[in-house]
């Protein structure tokens, strides 16, 4: 029997390794790799996945050149420009995880009518990690637990995984099952620290410009031989 998948999230890992191998600038691999994001909310979408999560711009990712800091954010604007109509078609909602203050002007009111035009789609929630980084994330909710404990509305005794959880940036939101790596590296790279704890990591060293939808579907069919057992004992 296949395991349950309601969330996926990806590291999409490679486009710099994929331009560099052929020649090209790095910025072409970050176009090249569009389509292959574009392949995979559409598989998430038949797999009728709750979910799914990709990491687009890591808070690390500013410290990268600001040519390519600034490629990537107009990038991202055609991208969300292009895809909304899309979107709204598979009836996608589409949602940011991340520090979004630090975004430029334009792309950060791209992505905020993007967000304001889709938030009442019911299918598959469509979570871009930009400008994010697992640290930072769990950092804000111990702030944000400790000014409610502060302010006398939640009690010490109150806090548990649950409510730590809610207090994340996906509110407490499924877990991802599936953590899927292109480009061949083993490490989380400070993505969903809290929310990766029992989920099943796929690694894989097709670089994301070419991870298709038949790879995707490659990891899925691992994930379906998985015995997810949460720390338990299922078998003597």
């Amino acid at each position: 029997m296949a395991n349950q998948l309601r969330h996926v999230a990806i590291i999409m890992d490679g486009n710099g390794r994929w331009a560099r191998s052929r020649g090209l600038e790095r910025f072409l691999g970050h176009r090249k790799g569009t389509q292959a994001t574009i392949d995979a909310v559409e598989v998430g979408v038949n797999l009728k996945l709750e979910h799914m999560t990709l990491y687009v711009f890591s808070s690390e990712n500013w410290g990268r050149p600001s040519k390519e800091v600034d490629y990537l954010m107009n990038l991202l604007i055609e991208m969300v420009v292009k895809e909304i109509p899309d979107l709204m078609e598979k009836n996608v909602k589409l949602t940011v995880i991340g520090n979004m203050n630090r975004l430029p002007e334009k792309p950060r009111a791209s992505l905020q009518s993007a967000i304001d035009k889709t938030a009442n789609n019911t299918g598959m929630q469509l979570n871009l990690a930009i400008s994010y980084g697992g640290r930072q994330e769990i950092v804000e909710a111990t702030r944000s637990i400790a000014a409610q404990v502060a302010s006398g509305a939640l009690k010490v005794e109150d806090i548990d995984e649950t409510l730590f959880a809610k207090n994340l940036y996906l509110k407490g939101a499924p877990d991802p099952d599936l953590v899927i790596r292109t480009g061949g590296e083993f490490r989380l790279s400070n993505y969903l620290l809290w929310q990766a704890a029992y989920s099943e990591f796929y690694v894989t060293d097709t670089l994301w410009p070419d991870f298709t939808k038949e790879e995707f579907m490659k990891a899925v069919e691992f994930f379906n031989t998985r015995e997810r057992r949460f720390g338990k004992v299922l078998h003597e």
